[in-house]
């Protein structure tokens, strides 16, 4: 086919997109844990949900375990970006392995107002979904029983508290920002003084992702969103997008898509979730431009300049 004969495409990309400063520090512990150790390193869980990535570190010597007691004696072990249980690393010291924990410190910060809530004799009220491995993690950071999911409105909705003045909130660093707000804001309505954290827990990088989905979504027929079905963050921003009233996919790669997606489609919203690289991003503009006269607009909500330090055993001199 012709160039001048391929239909034409308007492809609006999202930008913040992909990936964050947490994400690239986890990565980064990785790769130089190995060049430091030499293969093979051990990683508990994926260290960030994104399949590419994965593969990649597993091809420089990474072996991803799901839990501890698959790890060698001996072995160097990462813990993944989405937190442990505090009971992790004390198996790993009680054992002798040498570890480094990949948590994103904005998680971490959120595991330190677990422990400080709980300290003050207050039960949290935890927003997040059932089963993720950051939430798993913030569980594990205070005693059984101090602490209550809430996922839905309707949850919230439900929930009896033994001592209704005596309640802290927490949130997931990964969820919608707007669900977010409707159960805030229902659990403020019912228990006036519930403690709020300090600051924002959903994170600097959702936010923004999810706004400038928000804010390009309108544009366009239809959304593509490259991340891995495993991937909170990367979900939500479909879900943002379709409910802008646009239909919206997640792919994890450009070969997924099936082209007869786009049959009626002639502008394309295109985001990347936190843990998926600028890469994937291109190479799903390359396998379009094979097939429709593209033509290109990234549009910029906000600059992000956060970097976050190596744990001080791998600082490069």
């Amino acid at each position: 086919m012709e160039a001048s004969e391929k239909p034409r495409l308007d492809l609006l990309i999202a930008a913040p997109r992909g990936f964050c400063a947490g994400v690239d520090r986890a990565i980064r512990i990785v790769e130089l844990a190995i060049e430091k150790h030499g293969p093979p390193v051990y990683v508990r869980h994926e260290i960030v949900h994104n399949g590419f990535v994965v593969d990649r570190l597993r091809a420089l010597g990474a072996v991803f375990v799901e839990e501890l007691d698959q790890v060698p004696d001996g072995a160097p072990v990462v813990f993944s970006a989405h937190g442990v249980p505090k009971v992790v690393p004390a198996a790993a010291e009680a054992r002798g392995l040498d570890y480094l924990d990949a948590t994103c410190p904005l998680v971490s910060k959120v595991h330190r107002q677990a422990e400080r809530m709980v300290e003050a004799g207050r039960h949290i009220l935890f927003v997040g979904h059932c089963g993720h491995p950051e939430v798993i993690g913030t569980f594990g950071q205070v005693p059984a029983g101090s602490m209550s999911l809430i996922e839905t409105v309707e949850d919230a909705e439900a929930f009896a508290a033994a001592d209704p003045d005596n309640l802290a909130l927490l949130t997931q660093t990964t969820l919608s920002v707007d669900d977010t707000a409707e159960i805030v804001a229902n659990l403020k309505r019912r228990f006036p003084s519930i403690q709020m954290p300090r600051g924002e827990d959903i994170c600097y990088a959702t936010s923004n992702r999810q706004a400038a989905v928000k804010a390009i979504a309108p544009h366009c027929d239809a959304m593509l969103v490259i991340g891995a079905p495993n991937s909170s963050n990367s979900q939500r921003l479909v879900e943002v997008a379709a409910r802008q009233g646009v239909r919206a996919k997640l792919i994890r790669r450009a070969a997924e898509l099936d082209l007869g997606w786009l049959s009626d489609v002639r502008s394309l919203g295109i985001s990347a979730g936190a843990s998926a690289p600028e890469l994937l991003v291109r190479e799903l503009v390359d396998r379009l431009a094979r097939h429709f006269e593209l033509t290109e607009r990234e549009v910029t909500m906000t600059s992000e300049d956060i970097v976050f330090k190596l744990p001080r055993a791998l600082e490069i001199a």
